[in-house]
């Protein structure tokens, strides 16, 4: 017995309750106004990252580096030190 399992192909975004295919600019788009908008409301202690054990150095490196350098918080964990 096998699964089927079906990739994404394009972004979704949810409107009026319901999710419709977006193009990768407005899906990105979004994303960044929700992080402006919760950052811009709370501050930038608001947002907090965690990162995994299993991406590469570099991903990590990224990761703290967007939290860090963009949205300004120092709120970055992973489980890399356990």
């Amino acid at each position: 017995m096998s699964a089927k399992y079906t990739r994404l192909t394009q972004p979704l975004v949810r409107e009026h309750g319901k999710l419709r295919e977006a193009s990768w600019d407005e899906a990105l788009d979004r994303a960044a106004d929700g992080f402006r908008r919760v950052t811009g409301e709370h501050g930038p202690w608001s947002f907090g990252m965690f990162s995994c054990s299993k991406a590469s150095n570099e991903v990590n490196y990224l990761a703290q580096k967007f939290t860090r350098g963009v949205l300004g918080s120092n709120n970055i964990d992973s489980c890399n030190r356990t």
